[in-house]
């Protein structure tokens, strides 16, 4: 089986996600998917849901909204202790040039320090972890920040 590190680097191409940073978790069953501003909507007699992410760790201007059929309702319990009902999408998923279905809860990940988690369930009979490494799928072309003109003109 293929190796993942600890984190990786994935795409989501059905909610149009091009990389989001996960954090790979054996201890997690389930994997939950940061999204905000959740709306469900009927589409052809079927539950859908609308929701926005933020797919950048930290930064809160860049933002893909997306559109996923509703799979189920799940009680998920955080890793606070605490039990809330949660929307369960199925996406498609794409790791190391592998694709595949993952069942996603819809929950607030802004206070945490990853924006995707990856449950073992998705990752079961597919990859083994590397709990020591990251990165095996390769780090994305990340856009290079530039500086405000007040910091350049300082600079002068």
């Amino acid at each position: 089986m293929p190796v993942i590190g600890w984190r990786e680097w994935v795409k989501l191409p059905d909610l149009g996600v091009t990389s989001i940073k996960v954090k790979v978790d054996t201890g997690a069953r389930s994997s939950s998917l940061h999204a905000y501003d959740l709306h469900e909507f009927e589409r052809d007699s079927e539950k859908w849901i609308r929701f926005k992410v933020h797919p950048v760790q930290r930064e809160t201007d860049e933002f893909v909204v997306a559109e996923a059929k509703i799979f189920e309702f799940r009680s998920v319990r955080s890793s606070s202790g605490k039990a809330t009902l949660r929307p369960v999408i199925v996406t498609n998923i794409e790791l190391l040039g592998v694709t595949w279905l993952v069942e996603l809860t819809l929950a607030n990940r802004d206070e945490m320090g990853f924006r995707m988690l990856l449950g073992r369930e998705a990752f079961r009979q597919r990859f083994l972890v590397d709990s020591g490494k990251s990165y095996y799928g390769g780090k994305p072309m990340l856009k290079r920040r530039t500086r405000s003109k007040k910091k350049k003109r300082r600079q002068k």
